[in-house]
């Protein structure tokens, strides 16, 4: 059967969209290692499936595989696209839009100028709620990989970021550290890490590795995880810009306990079908 598709991104971090509210398939992850290869398939950063929710009080069920294969609970740049596409196709008229993810529920909401808000819910720092093995929850953790130890911030977003803080992110050793950290056992579920470099109060830039994908053009629940741990540790003030290699996310945070916003663009790129 031939499946039609988007292929989308935010900020470089690229998508292939498919709607299972007016078709139906069954997608596997052998089905997102096969399109997500750069040579030989479409190529993305992570599929994104559309699913009619299991839940009345929302509007869907947002899926998410990396393009290893692997199922993946939150994508902050891809939540935007997801925005865009269902309003597009016109699956629903709302601009507030509810949406359940493997990590709960968040809100939506595409204005007028096309920049799409997502209310991301409230950081987990808790460390067996991020995965992170450590006896209590602080402000930064000292982490020996290969016998080097580095500090960073544990935060969730929905799904586990590690943050680094750099001197400047152009030489930060993202291609060498990324992978290690990424797997390190203290981090039973793998990590995404975020290399971030503060400019001043209210800007900073960043690089991130993904778990799963390696380095994107940009991560939406990492610039939100990286803000968090700025803010947190008093090196930033909300709001905060953040300047990723695809382009600048706006974030805002209160503080513990209330929820991180993200603000930031949705673009389709092409339509196209894949047989399955």
């Amino acid at each position: 059967m031939l499946l039609r598709f988007t292929k989308m991104h935010g900020l470089g971090n690229d998508f292939m969209v498919i709607d299972l509210v007016s078709q139906h398939a069954h997608i596997q992850p052998k089905h997102a290692k096969q399109w997500g290869d750069r040579h030989t398939g479409i190529g993305f950063d992570q599929l994104l499936i559309v699913e009619p929710p299991s839940d009345p009080e929302v509007d869907f069920r947002y899926r998410i595989f990396n393009s290893d294969g692997s199922e993946v609970e939150q994508c902050g740049n891809g939540a935007r696209c997801f925005a865009r596409f269902v309003l597009d196709k016109r699956l629903t008229l709302k601009r507030r839009i509810r949406v359940e993810t493997k990590s709960g529920i968040i809100e939506l909401h595409v204005r007028p100028d096309g920049q799409v808000r997502v209310d991301m819910g409230p950081p987990r720092l808790v460390p067996a709620e991020i995965p992170f093995q450590a006896e209590a929850e602080s402000l930064s953790y000292a982490l020996d990989v290969n016998g080097q130890a580095i500090d960073i911030a544990a935060v969730s977003m929905g799904n586990p970021h590690a943050v680094l803080r750099v001197d400047r992110v152009d030489t930060a050793p993202v291609h060498e550290l990324g992978p290690l950290v990424e797997h390190h056992p203290r981090f039973p579920q793998r990590v995404n890490v975020g290399f971030l470099q503060v400019i001043d109060r209210q800007h900073a830039r960043l690089r991130v590795w993904e778990r799963g994908a390696g380095e994107t053009q940009a991560c939406g629940t990492g610039a939100c995880a990286a803000a968090v741990a700025a803010i947190r540790q008093g090196w930033m003030d909300s709001p905060v810009q953040i300047d990723l290699p695809g382009g600048r996310l706006s974030i805002e945070w209160a503080g513990p306990g209330q929820p991180v916003m993200m603000t930031g663009p949705a673009v389709r790129v092409y339509e196209g079908q894949v047989r399955l």
